[in-house]
């Protein structure tokens, strides 16, 4: 049964076929909707009664991009906030899976960015935490660097100043670590780097 038949048995009032999601290592319990087609896919050839609408949506934990199935009658806004954890949704029917990112529409990629800022500036505390605890990678390379921007001078200095005290924010790293560029742009430009599947190591991407 297909995700449209599914929808279908809904509408008419019949329970839909249980159905096994996909599983994702790191399970988000909310995403922010990047897209909301209504009417599906452009390209989706089947008449307008077999088409299920579909939304676009990043995780707000592992930057998860998925393609998710509403409840019949439920509409979408971009920049909504959906619950997709296991327990009960008020909003979302299912999880189709994970949505490569050169298969975003037009709108959700321009959205991307704009969400991206957003939750990593909420989410300082988790990202300051990763500047203070980052490892070695291996003996001759450091997590750090693999931060775009990040070489192992400014490595080094932020080592030496976090051994010191803790970084508290990103205005506290970047006052203390001379040159640094700007924390929150490294941060967005490593995950954007990661859903293009440019990295093998990924830090905060659920791939």
């Amino acid at each position: 049964m297909d995700t449209t038949e599914s929808a279908s048995q809904e509408q008419a009032g019949q329970q839909p076929e249980q159905r096994q999601e996909p599983q994702r290592r790191g399970k988000e319990e909310y995403a922010i909707i990047l897209d909301f087609l209504q009417h599906g896919y452009p390209f989706d050839k089947r008449p307008s009664h077999r088409k299920t609408p579909i939304a676009q949506a990043i995780g707000k934990e592992h930057f998860t991009l998925l393609e998710l199935i509403p409840k019949p009658g439920i509409f979408l806004q971009p920049l909504e906030e959906v619950y997709i954890g296991i327990d009960k949704r008020d909003k979302i029917h299912h999880i189709t899976g994970k949505l490569p990112i050169i298969r975003l529409t037009t709108t959700a990629s321009a959205e991307l960015k704009h969400v991206l800022e957003d939750l990593v500036t909420r989410q300082e505390v988790r990202f300051t935490e990763f500047f203070n605890k980052a490892a070695p990678l291996t003996t001759r390379m450091h997590t750090l660097e693999l931060l775009p921007g990040l070489g192992k001078k400014h490595m080094w200095e932020i080592i030496e100043q976090r051994e010191d005290r803790p970084f508290e924010s990103f205005a506290d790293l970047k006052k203390r670590v001379k040159l640094m560029p700007d924390p929150k742009t490294i941060i967005m430009r490593r995950i954007i780097q990661e859903l293009e599947g440019k990295e093998k190591h990924p830090l905060f991407v659920d791939v």
